[in-house]
């Protein structure tokens, strides 16, 4: 049958086409109420009339006209273009005109609804845009989004069950083919469907009042329930560090342990990672937190081992004046995960001294002192004229080796919680520059493992960067740019608990997605990194008299206070054992799976959501900006 075409009371119009259907479809519909963001609710009735059993795919669809080119929200997906041109890992990217599948680049793509964190398309095109909005299942299996550009016209879809083209990725520059769920429906078969659309004015920043009104919408089929409460996972997670991740000798938060203690690697040894950042994925964050928690707790040892972790990396600079990348237990300390050769990264040497300055508000130590004046002094001086402060440093001469991407972003928050008037400057400086990115919404390049790709972790410092600044100047802007990272931040936020198979490990544990994040479009599982700013977060809500911030910081504290092992042997794991990776979709694992590796991280960035929130607790919501330290360099 042709399409049928649903006229929109609000204007504009929607398709529902049977694709590959062998006999004929009848299609009924009806409008619901007009919400306060425009959306309206679209429930279509439709009967299969076909005289044999027959697979067809419900396709419906609403365009734009585009002719100077679109730009796609997936939520957690698909960002404008999505991969930049000069990006060096390989995951879908958009290009007008192009099929070039073998390189994952296409003017048209499919995807599963369980990839998005929320099941939603929108597109913005030459005078507005256009969204759809779904569940992630239907009677007729997993929901499908796609987008497709031709000949000036820009097209978002749903797809009842899903098909993935041209390609199906699955978390490696090693395309799988295109895949597709199948309905077969029978003669007089009749399924009622449901979704919601809306047009869009110019403002790409539109999706945020859209997507806050369809979680709210949500929140009822979405219940999270911690294990643990918040002194607890504490406690764990704290045990985990140290327990699991500390090695004395010489004074190290180990990247990852293997749960399963008798496995070895092909060399013999254990399959943990005998490697150490001193930010992002290990180092000075987490030992900051350590060193927080064992002093609230009276813990020696976890105080003892904190310190013993951010001395070791203050005591070993690069020659350039900032920390190194990455400490090897074969060859020490060298570059961060980089291609280009003695590089070193921003976004990784901006978190290691932010908590570093943090963690001087906890222990005064002159040698902690020095790093973070030096750190921070070198940095300020390579700052470019209009504010970038670079990418890629060279460890030995300082040299900037790339300006492309927003990972400055975290040294915005450094720069400003130093007290040095000379560093607010730069900072402030760096928030003009960095501003763009924001308002473009497309901020990429802070994870050192996807180079240019846009990640959620671009949006995790982005709010702590703009939030610092406000902090300690008390301007408007950047209070509206914070709130601007923040709603592009949650983009990645799951709104919905995704169904997992009743054999699978999240299926028997019943693990609830709400709250979790996607990575990024290229790292395609869920996260718990979101929690390195939810003090930023609540402070976000107390500034601007608004709870919904805070809210969604604290649905993820409660999403990652499941699957915590609190007992040996938990979750096939040890107590305080936590995986970085929760796979909600089929991308490097099959979905249901989570990663059994225990990850620095992910122990520490729980750890440090707790101790902020266990200071704000039980105190009037005025003061809960003192989760953040105040530090001044002597």
């Amino acid at each position: 049958m042709s399409a049928v075409v649903v006229p929109d009371p609000d204007g504009g119009e929607v398709l529902i086409e049977p694709l590959d259907a062998a006999g004929p479809f009848s299609v009924g519909w009806a409008w619901g109420e007009r919400r306060p963001t425009g959306r309206r609710e679209l429930t279509l009735t439709l009967r299969y009339d076909g005289a044999a059993p027959a697979p067809a795919t419900v396709r419906v669809s609403r365009s734009v006209a585009a002719v100077a080119g679109p730009w796609w929200l997936i939520p957690g997906l698909f960002y404008g273009e999505n991969r930049p041109e000069d990006c060096q890992r390989v995951f879908p990217r958009f290009e007008p005109g192009a099929d070039r599948p073998e390189e994952m680049v296409s003017a048209r793509w499919g995807f599963r609804a369980d990839r998005a964190a929320t099941p939603a398309v929108l597109v913005w095109g030459d005078a507005g845009g256009a969204a759809l909005i779904a569940d992630e299942h239907s009677p007729l299996g997993p929901t499908g989004l796609a987008i497709e550009h031709e000949a000036g016209r820009a097209t978002v879809a749903l797809l009842f069950p899903y098909r993935e083209f041209p390609v199906t990725y699955y978390g490696s520059a090693l395309a799988l083919p295109a895949g597709a769920a199948t309905h077969v429906w029978q003669p007089g078969e009749t399924h009622v469907l449901t979704l919601a659309t809306s047009a869009l004015p110019a403002d790409r920043h539109a999706y945020a009042p859209l997507l806050r009104e369809d979680r709210d919408l949500r929140l009822p089929a979405a219940p999270v329930e911690p294990w643990e409460d918040v002194a607890q996972a504490a406690d764990i997670a704290a045990e985990g560090l140290y327990r699991w991740h500390y090695d004395p000798d010489p004074g190290v938060l180990l990247e990852t342990v293997g749960f399963d203690r008798e496995v070895s690697g092909t060399d013999g040894e254990r399959v943990d990672r005998q490697a150490m950042h001193v930010g992002w994925v290990s180092g000075i964050p987490w030992a900051a937190a350590l060193l927080e928690h064992g002093l609230r707790r009276g813990r020696p040892e976890h105080v003892a081992a904190a310190e013993r972790v951010i001395g070791f990396i203050c005591a070993n600079l690069s020659p350039s004046g900032t920390f190194w990348g990455t400490w090897y237990r074969k060859s020490g300390w060298s570059q961060s995960w980089s291609h280009v050769k003695d590089a070193l990264h921003a976004r990784t040497l901006g978190e290691a001294t932010l908590f570093l300055l943090r963690a001087l508000r906890l222990r005064h130590d002159p040698a902690w002192e020095a790093a973070a004046r030096s750190n921070l002094r070198v940095m300020a001086a390579r700052q470019r004229a209009d504010g970038n402060l670079g990418t890629l440093h060279h460890a030995a001469t300082g040299e900037v080796l790339s300006w492309s991407g927003a990972s400055g972003l975290t040294w915005v928050a450094a720069l400003a919680e130093s007290g040095d008037p000379d560093h607010l400057r730069a900072a402030e400086r760096a928030g003009e520059y960095y501003a763009s990115f924001v308002d473009d919404e497309f901020i990429y390049g802070a994870p050192e493992d996807v180079d240019l790709a846009p990640t959620s972790e671009d949006g995790y410092a982005a709010v702590m960067a703009y939030m610092a600044l406000h902090r300690r100047t008390g301007a408007a802007r950047w209070l509206d740019l914070a709130r601007r990272a923040a709603d592009w931040t949650l983009t990645f936020r799951y709104t919905y608990n995704v169904r997992f198979g009743p054999r699978t490990p999240l299926g028997r544990y019943g693990f609830a997605t709400r709250g979790a994040d996607q990575a990024s479009p290229s790292n395609q599982h869920l996260h718990a990194y979101g929690l390195v700013c939810t003090a930023e977060l609540v402070e976000l809500s107390e500034a601007l008299g608004d709870p919904y911030y805070a809210e969604r910081a604290y649905e993820t504290l409660d999403c990652f206070r499941q699957l915590l092992p609190a007992a040996d042997g938990d979750l096939n794991a040890y107590r305080g054992m936590i995986t970085e990776r929760y796979y909600q979709t089929d991308c490097f694992q099959p979905k249901g799976m989570y990663l059994t590796l225990s990850h620095a991280w992910s122990a520490g960035v729980l750890l440090l959501a707790c101790e902020q929130v266990l200071k704000g607790q039980g105190s009037p919501a005025t003061s809960l900006t003192k989760m953040i330290p105040s530090v001044a360099l002597s």
